[in-house]
């Protein structure tokens, strides 16, 4: 069973389209990094997986079950939404009060021993927590619902690098724990790096390419040498983007088949690399699967 499948997925708002025709299947089990410049989709995306959104096209599945239609879909998901929105005006104990009344899947004693193990005062005012306090008592929240499904949409943007550090790391105790199915969207692909197993980017409200982190790196490559003609690549070599100087041409390219060409020299990417190259380059050619599994 996948924990998200879409077909089509787009969202329309007046004349423009904040998502359009994105097809996805994630398998349970991963923690799934989604990242694109502002604009490409991925909060509607995730508004959309949490049932906050109505689609304007296509469909969507998630969990086993169309997205907020009911109140044991709703306790299949959480869904830490941008700027890890929780109440200033409720203190720590009322949140977890109020998560034990919403959720019927409510672990108490997981989300108490989580409060207590990051030294939250249960007594403190939302409002009076730092940003990485608030990231983590929405984690708590999220967590503790028991969900099969994580949505966090750029949980970490605003933390310093520290809180950054403590609220992924206690994000991959909790998967490992918990069997948790994640996707998270973020700007910070050190950080998606770190803790994803797989990766999905939205360019331009679509998606441009999506698959298993290790997959993409190990078929992902750049190659440089004297300028030339790219069209002489083998067919097997799909071109990604290309650049040319006066004298020399640097192509990028996918291929699962060896590079044989002793003419080039090729250069492995890292993860951000490989983003930007899909982000800046509108061209890129869409991958024929996207199924992540």
């Amino acid at each position: 069973m996948t924990v998200l499948r879409a077909q089509g997925l787009g969202k329309k708002y007046k004349r423009k389209w904040a998502l359009s025709g994105c097809t996805l299947e994630i398998e349970p089990g991963h923690v799934t990094g989604l990242v694109g410049p502002n604009g490409a989709g991925k909060s509607t995306l995730l508004n959309i997986a949490s049932g906050m959104l109505e689609p304007t096209t296509g469909t969507i599945e998630v969990c086993g079950g169309a997205p907020g239609s009911g109140t044991a879909q709703l306790a299949k998901v959480g869904y830490v939404a941008q700027n890890t929105p929780v109440y200033g005006g409720l203190s720590v104990d009322e949140h977890l009060r109020l998560g034990a009344q919403l959720n019927p899947t409510w672990d108490e004693d997981l989300a108490r021993k989580r409060v207590e193990r990051l030294g939250l005062d249960p007594k403190q005012h939302a409002g009076k927590l730092s940003g990485g306090q608030r990231a983590q008592l929405a984690l708590t929240i999220g967590i503790a619902k028991r969900p099969e499904l994580l949505l966090l949409d750029e949980p970490v943007a605003a933390l310093d690098p520290l809180a950054r550090r403590e609220f992924l790391q206690d994000l991959m105790e909790a998967v490992a724990e918990h069997g948790l199915s994640v996707v998270m969207s973020s700007h910070l692909v050190n950080d998606l790096e770190r803790v994803c197993d797989q990766l999905i980017v939205l360019v331009d409200s679509k998606v441009r390419i999506a698959g298993d982190v290790e997959e993409l790196l190990a078929t992902h490559h750049r190659l440089s040498g004297p300028r030339r003609d790219v069209d002489s690549l083998p067919s097997e070599q799909q071109v990604i983007s290309v650049h040319h100087t006066e004298r020399q041409t640097s192509v990028l390219i996918r291929t699962e088949a060896p590079i044989l060409d002793p003419s080039w020299t090729v250069a492995q990417l890292t993860l951000e690399d490989l983003v930007l190259e899909y982000m800046s380059n509108s061209a890129a050619i869409r991958p024929t699967l996207e199924v992540l599994r």
